[in-house]
């Protein structure tokens, strides 16, 4: 028999990915939101109008609104149209405590905290088995509940809302130079935790929700105590954000917590990039910053701030600054 002569195929040779390309390296630094904070800093530096002043405020504690609503439809996947409704419940339990019960605005902080936190129990205790479109109808609905029921208490002052809310440390903040800076110190601070919580361990199991609700089930994951998690923690810092807005305006009234607010903050998550904090952050300046930009106008800048948010919508469907997974 002759022998059979085996023949070795050729090495192969290792095909070298193409490494990670400057932009990359770029939107992935870590030094990024340092230098955001800088720009924050500075911003006084340039313009210090009081008009500059207070739409720099209003747009940072949109951005922690978008930050918060973020931790719910970014990181888990939860469509919440009533996002305003713990925007409203910040404000309105400071703005009574602070008014009625003459505390210190800051000394209601904790009280804001444990009010949103059952408030987000109470909210999303019966909605979050639901998903899709009827959660989202279920969280619009709740959300206009939270402003009807505003609307008609006494103790909410009803239509005219609550005045004379004192400011964050009382006369110290009565500056507005100051109080954009506070404000901003506060929010950077959530910003970070918002990140960080999205890179911990609960976090991963949030996204694992939002990719695949069964499969994350199957695996092992609580998806409901997950989601409820989520629901809390945002709620947590949409009720900060109206502390810090009545702190602001130092009057609060039913007619700043409408459904319009709900939906441009969800317009800033996903005009970002769901699930990602740096888009998100530069989403809601976007959206908070566009319209004032575009005030020249007069009756034709919301149509215009329409089309650019459409424009920017079809040349970037995955959001400005979209989320890049690092799971392996």
């Amino acid at each position: 028999m002759n022998d059979v002569m085996k023949v070795d195929d050729p090495p192969v040779k290792p095909v070298k990915g193409r490494g990670p390309t400057f932009i990359t390296r770029f939107l992935e630094s870590r030094h990024l939101g340092w230098a955001g904070l800088a720009i924050g800093l500075l911003a006084p530096f340039v313009i210090a109008t009081p008009y500059a002043i207070s739409v720099m405020t209003s747009a940072v504690i949109f951005v922690m609104l978008s930050v918060g609503l973020n931790i719910v439809v970014g990181y888990c996947g939860l469509l919440d149209l009533g996002y305003a409704a713990f925007f409203a419940v910040g404000a309105y339990t400071s703005g009574v405590a602070s008014t009625k019960l003459h505390l210190p605005l800051l000394a209601t902080v904790p009280l804001v905290v444990v009010v949103t936190l059952i408030a987000g129990i109470v909210i999303g205790g019966p909605t979050l088995r639901l998903r899709s479109d009827y959660l989202a109808i279920v969280t619009l609905g709740f959300g206009e509940i939270i402003r009807i029921i505003a609307n008609n208490l006494d103790v909410t002052g009803g239509p005219d809302g609550i005045y004379g809310i004192p400011g964050l440390f009382g006369d110290a903040t009565s500056d507005p130079v100051v109080f954009y800076y506070v404000v901003l110190v506060i929010v950077a601070v959530a910003v970070l935790l918002a990140a960080r919580l999205g890179r911990s361990r609960i976090g991963r199991a949030w996204r694992f929700v939002r990719e695949d609700e069964d499969a994350a089930e199957a695996m092992g994951v609580h998806t409901y105590k997950v989601k409820l998690a989520a629901y809390m923690a945002g709620a947590v810092w949409g009720g900060l954000a109206g502390v810090l807005f009545g702190a602001q305006l130092s009057a609060i009234s039913p007619a700043s917590f409408t459904f319009l607010q709900s939906a441009l903050v969800l317009m800033a998550v996903v005009l970002g990039g769901m699930g990602s904090t740096p888009g998100v952050v530069i989403g809601a300046i976007v959206i908070s910053l566009l319209p004032e930009m575009l005030r020249g106008l007069a009756d034709y800048r919301f149509f215009v701030f329409g089309v650019l948010l459409i424009i920017m919508m079809i040349a970037r469907p995955q959001g400005l600054w979209p989320h890049r997974s690092r799971e392996r």
